[in-house]
Formats: structure tokens, C-alpha cells, sequence
């Protein structure tokens, strides 16, 4: 477990060290970067491999709404037609290998967003595909909560600042009302 942990570390001191995903240097040289701040070279192997993966995984993904009058372009080419937003009655339904993976509390937190619209059907799919890709089974929360802050890194989006403060914030210390 400790290991696991030690992946999200690298991960966090790259989101902490460059705000945005263009803005970080080459593999190579965050490699270099990240031996000089003392982190394991396994973990950094592992973490840049997350990363490529998610920069595949967002490389071109359009993550922002079409307009509410955009029409549909009968018998454009799938590559250049825009896609089309999911229906607000759609249902993601999960496969074992996805719930196993990610758990109930990766899951139920993933909904919420969902149902508090600060989570698209797309930017999902994405959270979805690199939580699955992470090590450790189930993901804990607080590591799908680093994936997600990564996923607005690498896309450049900045999250709303609710988002942004529920993903970073520490309830060790929270009193329930």
C-alpha cells in the first residue's frame, strides 16, 4: 500500500510544481527533476507512464458543451462532426472490473459530481480510464480525487472553486453537522 501511495506523491508534486499540464518539461527531465527531490525511481517510472497515459488519454478529447442550438450535421465524416453532449437522461452504467476497481466511495463521489453538474459525461470517461489504470484496488478516494485534479491539470481546465476545494480538502478535521 505504501508504494501505491508513493505514485499519487510524484503525482501531487507535479501538479503542486506546474500548474498545467503544457507547462510541465519532458519526461526526461521531469525525471531528473523529480531523482533530485528525492522520489524513488520506480515510483517516478510509474507516475510518467501514468502520465503519458493521460496525456493520450486527453490529447484532442473536446471537453467543453456544445451550444444549445448546434445542429447535428446529417452525413458528416465522424471525424469532423462535433459529438454530441449526453443526453441528460443517460445512465453510465459500470462494469464489474470498474466497480471492483474503483469502490463504493469512488463510485458514490464520481455520481455526485455527476449530479451536481460540475462532472461531464467526457471529462468522466477520462477520471474513469485513468483511475482504472491506477494502482491498488479499490482506488481510495482521496487517490481518484489527485486523478481528477490531474485530469483538469493535463486539460488545462481549472475546476470550479467548490470542485477544487472538495478535491483538496483534508476531513480529518471536519465536525459533521
Amino acid at each position: 500500500m505504501g508504494y501505491i501511495a508513493f505514485m499519487f506523491d510524484v503525482l501531487v508534486f507535479v501538479y503542486e510544481n506546474y500548474w498545467r499540464g503544457d507547462a510541465c518539461p519532458e519526461p526526461e527531465q521531469l525525471g531528473r527533476k523529480l531523482i533530485a527531490h528525492g522520489f524513488d525511481a520506480e515510483e517516478i517510472r510509474d507516475a510518467l507512464q501514468w502520465l503519458d497515459g493521460l496525456s493520450l488519454a486527453t490529447n484532442g478529447v473536446p471537453l467543453t458543451k456544445l451550444p444549445e442550438d448546434a445542429g447535428v450535421v446529417v452525413g458528416a465524416h465522424p471525424s469532423t462532426a462535433a459529438a454530441l453532449p449526453q443526453s441528460p437522461d443517460s445512465l453510465r452504467v459500470y462494469s464489474t472490473a470498474e466497480q471492483d476497481h474503483l469502490g463504493a466511495d469512488c463510485l458514490g463521489f464520481i455520481t455526485f459530481l455527476e449530479a451536481s453538474q460540475v462532472l461531464s459525461g467526457d471529462m468522466r470517461e477520462i477520471v474513469i480510464e485513468r483511475a482504472m489504470a491506477a494502482p491498488g484496488s479499490p482506488v481510495a478516494l482521496d487517490e481518484l480525487k489527485i486523478i481528477m485534479l490531474m485530469v483538469h491539470w493535463s486539460t488545462g481546465t481549472e475546476p470550479d472553486a467548490l470542485v477544487l476545494d472538495e478535491l483538496c480538502d483534508d476531513r480529518t478535521g471536519r465536525i459533521a453537522h
